[in-house]
Formats: C-alpha cells, sequence, structure tokens
C-alpha cells in the first residue's frame, strides 16, 4: 500500500492564523498566569508563589472587593439565564411557525441591538433610564403607571438588574437564532409522525422538538456563561469603572480593570490584576468543564 501523502498546503494555509492567535490570546494568557506569580518588592520583581492569590481571597482590603464582584456576577449570569435564554427559545419557537407572517422582519428587528456598539447601547439607556432628561418617566406616564418609576441605575438594589436586563434586550437576539436554526433541522417526517400520533402545537414543541434542541440549548448556556464572566463593556460604558452606585453593580471585569491599570487615586498594580484575571480564568475553566464532562454526557446519554 502507498503512504499516504503529507499535506503540507494545510499547515502553510492554517500557519498565519495560528501565529495571529498565539499573539493575540495564547501568549498573553500565559503571561498572565506568570505575571499572577510575582510581586514587586523594593523596585525589584520578585516571585512570591500562591501569595497574589492569598492575599485576593483572604485579605480582607481585596476579598471584600473581589466576592462583591463575584457575588454581582453570578446574579448578571443568573438574569442572562433565567430570562434571555427562556426568551430567545420562546421566540424561535414563534418565530419558526410556518404560518407566521413577516417573521424575516421579526428576526432581523430582535437581532439588530445585538450588532450594537456597547458604548452606543450604555450610554442610550443612561440617558432613556435618567430621572432628569430622560423618557421612561414620561413613558410610565403615559400608560398610568408613573409611580412605578425609580432611577432605578442610581439605586443600589436596583442597578445591576437595571444593567442586566438592557443587557438581556441587547443580546436576546443571540439565543433565538441559534435556536432558530435547531429548529428549522429538524426532520419533517418526525413532525409529521407526530401529527398522526395526534402531537401537535404546545404537545409538539415540548414532546418532539424540545428534547432535538437540547445540545443547541446546552452551547447556548455555555456561550451565557463565559460571555457574562467576561463582561465589562456595558458595565463600563454607564456606570463607569467605578461601577456605583457604591460598586452595587461591579463585577470581575471592571474590578481587574481598576486593578490592572488604575483609576483616579488607586496605582495600577499588575500583579494583583494578573491574579484577578487569573481567578477569572479558572472560573470560566471549572464551568466548561463541568459542563463538558457532566451536563454534555448526559445529554448525549439522553439523546441515545
Amino acid at each position: 500500500m502507498q503512504k499516504s501523502r503529507i499535506r503540507w498546503h494545510i499547515a502553510v494555509f492554517l500557519a498565519p492564523a495560528v501565529l495571529v492567535y498565539t499573539a493575540v490570546m495564547i501568549y498573553p494568557l500565559f503571561n498572565t498566569l506568570r505575571l499572577a506569580l510575582f510581586n514587586e518588592v523594593d523596585d525589584q520583581r520578585l516571585f512570591v508563589g500562591l501569595a497574589n492569590f492569598r492575599t485576593l481571597f483572604l485579605d480582607p482590603l481585596w476579598s471584600d472587593a473581589f466576592w462583591n464582584a463575584l457575588g454581582n456576577n453570578f446574579w448578571f449570569f443568573l438574569i442572562h439565564m433565567l430570562v434571555q435564554n427562556p426568551i430567545g427559545i420562546a421566540l424561535a419557537a414563534l418565530l419558526s411557525h410556518p404560518r407566521l407572517r413577516f417573521a424575516a422582519f421579526y428576526r432581523t428587528a430582535i437581532f439588530v441591538p445585538t450588532i450594537l456598539s456597547f458604548v452606543i447601547v450604555g450610554f442610550a439607556w443612561k440617558l432613556i433610564l435618567s430621572p432628569i432628561w430622560g423618557i421612561a418617566p414620561s413613558l410610565l406616564d403615559a400608560v398610568g403607571l408613573g409611580g412605578l418609576f425609580q432611577p432605578w441605575l442610581g439605586k443600589e438594589e436596583y442597578a445591576l438588574t437595571t444593567l442586566a436586563l438592557v443587557s438581556v434586550w441587547q443580546f436576546v437576539g443571540i439565543p433565538m437564532m441559534l435556536i432558530y436554526a435547531a429548529l428549522l433541522s429538524i426532520p419533517e417526517e418526525l413532525l409529521e409522525a407526530g401529527e398522526i400520533d395526534g402531537i401537535t402545537g404546545m404537545s409538539a414543541f415540548w414532546k418532539i422538538k424540545l428534547p432535538l434542541i437540547l445540545p443547541s440549548i446546552g452551547i447556548i448556556s455555555i456561550l451565557t456563561f463565559v460571555g457574562n464572566f467576561n463582561a465589562f463593556d456595558l458595565i463600563y460604558s454607564a456606570q463607569g469603572a467605578l461601577a456605583g452606585p457604591d460598586f452595587a453593580t461591579d463585577i470581575l471585569g471592571t474590578f481587574l480593570y481598576r486593578t490592572f491599570f488604575g483609576f483616579q487615586l488607586q496605582l495600577g498594580d499588575p500583579y494583583m490584576g494578573s491574579a484577578i484575571a487569573s481567578a477569572m480564568f479558572a472560573i470560566i475553566l471549572i464551568g466548561v468543564c463541568i459542563y463538558l464532562f457532566g451536563i454534555q454526557t448526559r445529554m448525549r446519554r439522553y439523546q441515545l
């Protein structure tokens, strides 16, 4: 038998992408992990091992801010999981109905906010919700709900939830489109067989379509997890680096920014900033591993 020829052209075509990815992703990642093991003492860089992580997790000057940001990140993620993804699934189910008119227009209108800049979205919603010059108070007055208006971005108990819902409004189009594509890929033979057995309407969705799109829902869930634990732009554009009021909207991204680059009177500390970034990486890695080795394995067994 002839030996298979080595396909060097594959390596040639992949090399530029691999080099760019290594330069902008792989090298900064490992360099950040390396910096987290050092600190500056008397203007000299010294290897301190895990001392930065011990300071981050146990020193009250650092741990209070870190655990507050981590808790806010989990709340930010939960709102997306419990609000954004179910709404995206419901919209996809409605838009995939063959008798729905203007479905293409609705899909486009819902997906358009996804392509907008974070800065535009954050600034625009800050203007809309402003109690001084925003249009939200007058809109609520117009429908007789003026008494419900609150300065949502100015109150600690409402600010983070408000920004999370703004993020849901912006990105609900992503799970909608992914689930919509998954629904369109379901063979018509299965749906026709269900109709013969009397399974139609909502019953067909719960008993036939939903089990078939579970892998897509799992992928959306893990993308939501990774995206929300990397969040930064919307909080920064709407509330600034201090993530007010009184750090009520502070998440790991804004905490990392202030620590690494410094802000106002706080001097930048690249070593502690690298420790925060490494902790974020570990949290995301653990979450992805739980999905891959836990949830995904059960989904495969369920499909079989």
